[in-house]
């Protein structure tokens, strides 16, 4: 135990260093912050010293008989506005303290949320395969601004107290000896109790973000999916998950705040007994004539200053451990090194024959053990040895069951993932060569089902190109055969999506893909079950407004529907990542194999409705 709290000390510094360094980025805003910082701690410690000099010079005017009432009022009257100015300059002093803390935690808290967001896109597809939406949204919001409230709850008013009781401790024991060490004597278990504290919030910050992150993760699935939790009268059994995980935060952060409550009520308890001995002390050194009611008064009073900060402790405390654990939840994001990545060299790729290779690609997804990496301690392989070649104008269809790699195939020549052997060019260049914005805008997929922004159809058509003229959305969608449908609409093109597409149906969703994707002319078209959603009429009429794309571009249909295939120069069939069959729709027929099986389940005539063609159809395959 002793050795996991000092790997969580040894990581707490670490993380907390590191926040100290990224506010040197606004060093100008920290000068001013510290400045101001130990002027109004100069300020406050002025105030034991005035009073103390107060107190005794009432009672020496008052015991000297030759002054007269005015001048004593007078003299008073000094000491009064001298420590109303005096106050008035540590008040002004704190708030540009407090002023500069909160803008540096803002400005650090702005910075920090663009790092974030922008680590998001760039990290590869594996990574957010394997974390929650949730999770991230959870970090990027509360772990930040845990992150945030350090610098000015924490830090600065470390500074302070510092500055109060290092200063105020060399004034006090200078002063006398014995009374200076009793009115420090709360310090040493104060600093034992707030690193204990420490430790224990640190855990039970770090639980409750976790436990913040379930509840993000429940939220954003019920939210995503309040259709089907609607349609199955889901939702009790949802509000009942989400109240159990809502308990768990709730006792997390109740156990939190009764640790930073008995904490703080422990060492308030040690500064009044601290405050107490110097009363008691101190007042019989009074009475016995050794110091004077002035100096009895200066102690008092830079104990009763100390009591705002040691009230306060418990909450700087609770800063350190919560900008602890959060930072390091957010670095952890930060820190990743994304698998897909552009090499040093990278060079754009130059487009010329629009020639895509597949040369013996092999391809599996990791398994959830992250101790061995190897092709063996992968999952089963989604690609085994898959050679093709498609070239300008030519159309490959790929077709298989359910699991046999066929939207791999895709997401390997975007460059989602890379292969584990082999290699994928376009004109010979290997794509890991290349630079990603070069690939991405050469290569096009259209997947089976598209994602749509909350934003207007017109922005959706040309979200891949914002400049491009209105008269080539309206083109795009005439190709995709969309455009009747918008024109129909009350706003047209400017009619608001739902958020994610729910507004439409999903074959507009799909139409409405293709159109944006067609507005980009591609040198590589991947159509992954594209038109599933789409009829069999108005599927023909998309392919034959798509086939001036088609023709200037290399094309890889893939799809369960062979009707789709029919016109593809080869056709490849998969299946457990090889492929079994290749060859044109008649030449595949011929060889009365598996495609040729699956050809004449969907194009029998039978009385059993088409959804149930399929489904044999895709026994068979299986």
């Amino acid at each position: 135990m002793a050795e996991a709290n000092q790997t969580a000390a040894i990581s707490d510094t670490k993380v907390l260093w590191r926040i100290i360094q990224i506010t040197f980025r606004y060093k100008w805003s920290v000068i001013i912050a510290v400045i101001a910082t130990f002027i109004a701690a100069g300020f406050q410690l002025a105030v034991p010293s005035l009073v103390g000099n107060a107190v005794d010079s009432a009672l020496g005017l008052l015991g000297a008989q030759t002054v007269s009432s005015e001048d004593a009022q007078r003299a008073l009257l000094h000491a009064a506005f001298l420590l109303l100015g005096v106050s008035v300059l540590r008040g002004i002093f704190t708030l540009i303290h407090n002023f500069n803390g909160e803008a540096i935690g803002h400005k650090l808290a702005y910075d920090l949320r663009q790092e974030f967001y922008n680590k998001l896109q760039v990290l590869s597809s594996s990574f957010h395969d394997q974390i929650h939406t949730g999770e991230l949204i959870t970090r990027g919001m509360l772990d930040l601004e845990g992150v945030r409230m350090f610098i000015n709850t924490g830090l600065l008013r470390i500074l302070l107290l510092l500055a109060l009781i290092c200063a105020g401790a060399w004034i006090l024991i200078s002063t006398d000896l014995v009374l200076g060490l009793l009115s420090l004597s709360f310090v040493p278990f104060v600093a034992w109790r707030s690193a204990s504290a420490r430790l224990k919030l640190r855990f039970l910050w770090f639980s409750f973000q976790d436990q913040m992150a379930v509840l993000g993760r429940i939220m954003d699935e019920n939210l995503t999916g309040i259709k089907v939790v609607r349609a199955f009268g889901g939702e009790k059994h949802e509000l009942a998950k989400y109240d159990s995980a809502a308990d768990e935060a709730m006792d997390l952060s109740s156990a939190r705040i009764k640790a930073r409550v008995s904490s703080t009520t422990q060492m308030t308890f040690a500064y009044y007994l601290a405050m107490g001995l110097v009363l008691w002390v101190g007042g019989s050194r009074v009475i016995a004539g050794t110091i004077t009611v002035g100096t009895l008064t200066e102690f008092l009073t830079f104990i009763t200053i100390l009591q705002l900060p040691v009230r306060q402790l418990g909450l700087v405390v609770n800063s350190v451990a919560r900008a602890s654990t959060c930072g390091g939840r957010l670095f952890a994001v930060l820190d990743i090194e994304p698998e897909i990545s552009e090499k040093n060299h990278a060079t754009p790729l130059s487009i010329k024959d629009r020639n895509v290779r597949f040369e013996n690609v092999s391809f599996a997804y990791d398994s959830n053990d992250d101790t061995d990496t190897s092709f063996d301690a992968r999952r089963p392989p989604a690609l085994n040895d898959i050679s093709f070649e498609v070239g300008r104008g030519k159309t490959l269809g790929i077709v298989g069951p359910p699991g046999s790699g066929k939207s791999t195939i895709a997401h390997l020549l975007i460059r989602h993932y890379d292969v584990i052997a082999g290699r994928i060019t376009i004109d010979g260049q290997d794509i890991r060569t290349t630079t990603l914005d070069s690939l991405r805008s050469a290569v096009r997929v259209i997947s089976q089902d598209p994602f749509l922004f909350t934003a207007s159809l017109e922005n959706n058509i040309a979200y891949g190109n914002p400049w491009v003229e209105e008269g080539e959305i309206r083109g795009s969608a005439a190709i995709a055969q969309i455009d009747g449908f918008i024109d129909g609409l009350n706003e047209g093109y400017q009619t608001l999506v739902g958020e994610r597409g729910v507004s439409l149906s999903g074959g507009q969703k799909q139409r409405t893909a293709i159109a944006r994707t067609a507005i980009l002319a591609p040198a590589v078209l991947i159509l992954d079950d594209s038109m599933a959603a789409i009829d069999a009429a108005t599927e023909n009429r998309i392919r034959q407004g798509f086939a001036p794309v088609m023709a200037n571009a290399a094309t890889i249909i893939i799809s369960h529907r062979l009707s789709a295939l029919y016109e593809c120069d080869e056709i490849i069939v998969l299946e457990a990542g090889h492929i079994v069959e290749r060859g044109s729709h008649s030449n595949l027929i011929f060889q009365q194999g598996r495609y040729a099986k699956l050809f004449s389940l969907q194009n029998k005539n039978s009385t059993e409705p088409e959804r149930d063609r399929n489904q044999a159809a895709q026994g068979e395959l299986e």
